[in-house]
């Protein structure tokens, strides 16, 4: 069922849009050659229970998942693109670490995720990076009443396109509210002017997300994480947005 949020309603949003910004924000500064996953994973454990916050992923047990997540944060490192399972995993010189967020503040959720790289660079590990950052300001910038669910779609799919990549269609966006997983989904690639009518009150999470080298993936043996068949690597960029009377409200903006 697609729930359409009140003005008061999207307000009351915004504590979680700032609560998670500030968490990505935190890790992006921690993630350096040596880090371990699992640290990353206490920093943004602990920030939740610093803010009395809820987890969004901890007990998370979709039918895709092997079992409850157990970890309040993805850590998706090279291969790994999506749902990245964190580990005793020290972070090495130029590996590409995307960073997944969910939590809950006052009942309400938000959703972002972001990738970087730590230590030195490779060129198209950055191009990769960029077109889904290119991406998801496209689709929000599309993201208007009137429009369809389909030219948010279109704009991420298009941009990817052409910059020579595939695109996955398992796993897109997705509306959020009082759970991080709702209605509508929110495809990667689709067509303009088809599909749900964008009205005020919705709220999705809009993220796009790429491997550089094929649209395939498979599940990691430990039940959850997300990697590319091939081995190339991948990058996720999102952002809980809030569909208003005018602009889009990008509850998640960082600094």
């Amino acid at each position: 069922m697609i729930e359409l949020r009140s003005a008061a309603e999207l307000q009351a949003m915004r504590p979680a849009g700032r609560f998670v910004a500030e968490v990505l924000e935190r890790l992006t500064h921690e993630v350096r050659v040596g880090v371990n996953l699992l640290d990353l994973d206490r920093v943004a454990h602990q920030m939740i229970r610093d803010r009395g916050a809820e987890s969004c992923y901890i007990d998370y047990h979709p039918s895709f998942g092997a079992m409850p997540f157990g970890k309040v944060l993805c850590t998706s490192v090279n291969d790994a693109v999506l749902h990245g399972l964190p580990h005793d995993y020290r972070v090495q010189d130029g590996d590409v670490v995307s960073l997944d967020f969910a939590a809950s503040v006052d009942g309400w959720v938000a959703d972002s995720a972001v990738t970087v790289v730590a230590g030195t660079p490779r060129a198209e590990d950055e191009r990769l990076i960029e077109t889904t950052r290119q991406a998801l300001a496209a689709a929000i910038a599309v993201a208007r009443p009137g429009r369809k669910l389909g030219d948010v779609s279109a704009a991420i799919g298009d941009l990817c396109h052409a910059a020579g990549y595939t695109v996955n269609l398992e796993f897109g966006g997705h509306g959020v509210g009082r759970t991080m997983h709702g209605d509508p989904h929110v495809p990667n690639d689709g067509r303009a002017g088809r599909g749900l009518k964008l009205r005020p009150g919705l709220v999705i999470a809009i993220e796009p997300w790429l491997l550089q080298t094929t649209n395939e993936i498979y599940t990691d043996p430990d039940g959850w994480t997300l990697r590319s068949k091939d081995g190339s690597r991948g990058a996720h960029s999102e952002h809980t947005v809030a569909i208003t009377d005018g602009d889009p409200l990008v509850l998640t903006a960082r600094d």
